[in-house]
C-alpha cells in the first residue's frame, strides 16, 4: 500500500483525493507542515509515500507519471513529490528542514523558502522538492507535454487550470505515450496503431507485462512447431503466428508504459524471450526443411551467429560510450543533421533490419517460399545491416576524442568472457594499454576459424585454437579504453561461434549441426545474460560461472580438441552433452539471480534501447 499526505487548504469539489485513491494511495490529511512531518514518519519505511498539495489541479495521468513510476527513488510534478524506500531518507530530511524553516518564520525567524507553482502560492510539496534540489538529490521530473499539473494561486487561476485540463484528453495522451519513442517503420505504422489498444485492454483486466511476455513466447514456440511440420499449411500458420507473437511482444512494453509496471524481472524476461523466440523459430524452420529433404541447419546456425554478433556490436559500442567524456564526432554530427530530414530517419532505421522488419520478412518468406530462401534472405539482410552499423560506429570511434571510464573498460572486459586459459596467460603479459588489442582479437578469431575451414578436425586447428587463447589473453590484458576496444567482444563471439559451426559442418554426421546449434544457443544465452546484468547495473555473472563453463577461449579450445580426438558420431554426442551442461549451469544461475534480485526489490528498469 502507498500513502499520500495531503497538505494545504482543501478546495471544495476537488478530485485530488479520488485521483490519488484510484492510483492506489491511502490518503491522509495534514493540518500543517508539522502534522505532515509526523504523518510521514508514521508511514512504514518499506512503503511509497507522497506529499501532495490539496489545491493541485491537473490530469490524473500527470499524477501517475510523477508519483507511481517504480524506476525512480524520488519523483515530482508541480504540487506533488513522492519517494520510494530508497529515497525515503532524503525526503524525510528535506521535510524536517522545511518544517523547521516554517516554524522559524512563524516565530519571527528566517522566512521559509518557497518555490511557488503558480503566482505566489506557497506549496509545501514544492518547497520540499526545492530542498531536495539544494541537497543535490536527483529528483525525476517526467515530461508532461500537454498534460496539466499545477497549484493555482487564486480562483481565477484554478478555473483556467480546470479549463486546460478539460481541453486535453488524458487517456489519448496516455495511449500515445505507451508507444516506444524510437522504433522501426514496421512497428510504428503496422503494429503500434492497434497494439496500444490491446495494451489498454490488458491493463483493464489486470494482466501484467510479464504475463503478456510469456504469452508472446508461447505463441512463438507454437509458430516454431508449425514450421517444423514442413508442410505448406504449417509454414503459413507459422508466419501468421510469428506476427501474432510480435504483436504481443510490442504489447508487453506498451502495457508497461501505459500502466507504469516496470520491473527488473520484466526487463530481463522481455529481452531474453525475444532471443529465445527468434532462435527457436530458426530451429523450427530447419526441422521443417529436413522433413522435406533439405538440410539447412548450417544456414540456421549461421543466421543465429550473425544475429548474435550484430547484437554484441551494439552492446559493446554502447557500453564503451556509456559515460565517455567529450563524446562527439563529425560522423555523429552528420547523423544528427540527417535526422532533420524525416525520410532519411526511416530509411536508416529500416536498413539495419530491426526486429519488426526482420520478423515481418521472416514471416512472409516462411509463408510463401521455402526455409532455404528464408535463411538466404535473412543472412543477406543481416550481413548488410551489420556492415552498415559497424562501419558507422568504427568511423564515430575514430573521429571522436573521448576518454573511456573505468566502468566502460570493466564492462567490455566482462563482455569479452575470457576463461581460465586466457586469464592465466594474461598474468604473464604486460598490462599497458595497446592500440593493437582489437587487432589481436581479430587475428585470433580469423586464425581459429580459418584453421577450422582449411584443416577441419586436425591438430592444426588445435594449434590455431591455442594461438587464439594466447591472443585472447593479449587483447584483454590491459584496461579496454582504446577507441576501438569495443570490437574485441564481437571478434571473440565470431571466433568461438564460427569455429563450432565449421567443425560441426565438417564432421558430416547427422545431428552434428543441430548439436552445434544447441551449444551456440546456450552460450549465446550466457552472453546476452551478461549484457542485461551490466545494463541493469547488477555487474557481470560471478567468476565461478565463467570458470565453470570455460570462458570463450576455453570452450573454443575444447571443441577443437574434441573434434580431433573423437569420431564424427562421438563428436556429435560430445557437443550435445556440452550444450546441455552449459545450458543447465547458466540457466539455473541466471534464473536464481534474476528472481532473487526481483524479490530483493532491485531498482526497476525499462530499457528503451535500440530496435533489437
Amino acid at each position: 500500500m502507498s500513502t499520500a499526505i495531503l497538505t494545504g487548504s482543501p478546495v471544495p469539489g476537488s478530485s485530488i483525493e479520488g485521483d490519488l485513491r484510484s492510483l492506489g494511495f491511502d490518503v491522509r490529511t495534514a493540518s500543517d507542515a508539522g502534522d505532515a512531518e509526523a504523518l510521514l514518519a508514521a508511514v512504514p519505511g518499506d512503503q511509497r509515500v507522497a506529499v501532495v498539495d490539496a489545491r493541485f489541479v491537473g490530469h490524473e495521468h500527470a499524477l501517475r507519471l510523477g508519483l507511481t513510476d517504480p524506476r525512480f527513488p524520488l519523483g515530482a510534478v508541480p504540487g506533488a513529490v513522492t519517494a520510494q524506500p530508497a529515497g525515503r531518507q532524503a525526503l524525510t530530511r528535506a521535510m524536517a528542514r522545511e518544517n523547521s524553516a516554517s516554524a522559524g518564520a512563524a516565530h519571527g525567524g528566517a522566512p521559509a523558502r518557497a518555490k511557488p507553482s503558480v503566482g505566489d502560492v506557497d506549496s509545501l510539496a514544492d518547497r520540499v522538492v526545492a530542498a531536495l534540489d539544494a541537497d543535490g538529490v536527483d529528483v525525476h521530473r517526467p515530461e508532461l507535454g500537454s498534460l496539466v499539473a499545477e497549484v493555482p494561486a487564486d480562483p481565477q487561476a484554478r478555473n483556467e487550470a480546470r479549463q486546460a485540463v478539460a481541453a486535453v484528453d488524458d487517456e489519448a495522451v496516455r495511449l500515445k505515450s505507451a508507444v516506444k519513442a524510437r522504433d522501426g517503420f514496421f512497428t510504428t505504422y503496422c503494429i503500434s496503431p492497434y497494439s496500444r489498444y490491446l495494451a489498454r485492454w490488458c491493463s483493464r483486466r489486470g494482466l501484467t507485462p510479464n504475463q503478456v511476455t510469456t504469452a508472446s513466447l508461447i505463441t512463438a514456440l507454437i509458430a516454431a512447431a508449425c514450421a517444423a511440420t514442413g508442410t505448406r499449411g504449417g509454414f503459413v500458420a507459422a508466419g501468421v503466428l510469428l506476427i501474432a507473437s510480435f504483436v504481443l511482444d510490442c504489447t508487453d512494453g506498451q502495457l508497461a508504459r501505459y500502466s507504469l509496471q516496470y520491473s527488473t524481472l520484466g526487463a530481463w524476461l522481455d529481452a531474453t524471450f525475444d532471443r529465445a523466440k527468434e532462435y527457436a523459430y530458426y530451429a523450427g524452420l530447419a526441422l521443417g526443411a529436413a522433413r522435406g529433404g533439405d538440410d539447412v541447419w548450417a544456414l540456421a546456425l549461421g543466421a543465429m551467429v550473425l544475429q548474435t554478433c550484430r547484437h554484441v556490436v551494439d552492446f559493446s559500442f554502447n557500453e564503451a560510450n556509456h559515460d565517455a567524456t567529450a563524446n562527439t564526432s563529425p560522423t555523429a554530427a552528420l547523423s544528427d543533421k540527417l535526422d532533420s530530414v524525416g525520410w532519411t530517419v526511416w530509411v536508416r532505421r529500416m536498413i539495419v533490419l530491426p526486429i519488426g522488419e526482420r520478423w515481418a520478412m521472416i514471416a512472409v518468406l516462411t509463408a510463401v517460399t521455402t526455409p532455404r530462401i528464408t535463411f538466404y534472405a535473412l543472412l543477406v539482410g543481416c550481413a548488410f545491416a551489420a556492415t552498415y552499423t559497424t562501419a558507422g560506429r568504427v568511423l564515430r570511434s575514430l573521429t571522436r576524442k573521448a576518454r573511456r571510464t573505468d566502468r566502460a573498460a570493466q564492462a567490455l572486459a566482462d563482455l569479452a568472457d575470457n576463461g581460465p586459459p586466457a586469464q592465466a596467460l594474461a598474468r604473464f603479459l604486460p598490462g599497458k594499454a595497446r592500440v593493437t588489442a582489437p587487432l589481436s582479437a581479430a587475428v585470433g578469431a580469423v586464425m581459429v576459424t580459418l584453421g577450422a575451414w582449411l584443416w577441419g578436425a586436425s591438430w592444426w586447428v588445435v594449434l590455431m585454437a591455442g594461438a587464439y587463447v594466447l591472443l585472447s589473453a593479449e587483447a584483454v590484458g590491459h584496461p579496454l579504453k582504446g577507441a576501438l576496444d569495443w570490437l574485441i567482444p564481437p571478434f571473440f563471439r565470431a571466433g568461438e561461434y564460427c569455429t563450432v559451426l565449421i567443425l560441426a559442418a565438417q564432421a558430416d554426421v547427422d545431428g552434428a549441426l543441430p548439436a552445434a546449434f544447441g551449444l551456440v544457443a546456450a552460450v549465446a544465452y550466457h552472453h546476452y545474460d551478461t549484457v542485461y546484468r551490466i545494463r541493469g547495473n547488477a555487474g557481470a555473472p560471478p567468476a565461478w560461472l565463467v570458470r565453470a563453463i570455460g570462458g570463450q577461449d576455453g570452450r573454443t579450445l575444447l571443441v577443437a580438441l574434441l573434434a580431433v580426438l573423437l569420431t564424427g558420431s562421438q563428436f556429435t554426442v560430445a557437443l550435445t552433452v556440452l550444450a546441455v551442461v552449459v545450458a543447465v549451469v547458466v540457466l539455473v544461475e541466471s534464473i536464481r539471480f534474476w528472481v532473487a534480485a526481483h524479490r530483493a526489490g532491485a531498482p526497476s528498469v525499462h530499457d528503451e534501447g535500440e530496435p533489437a
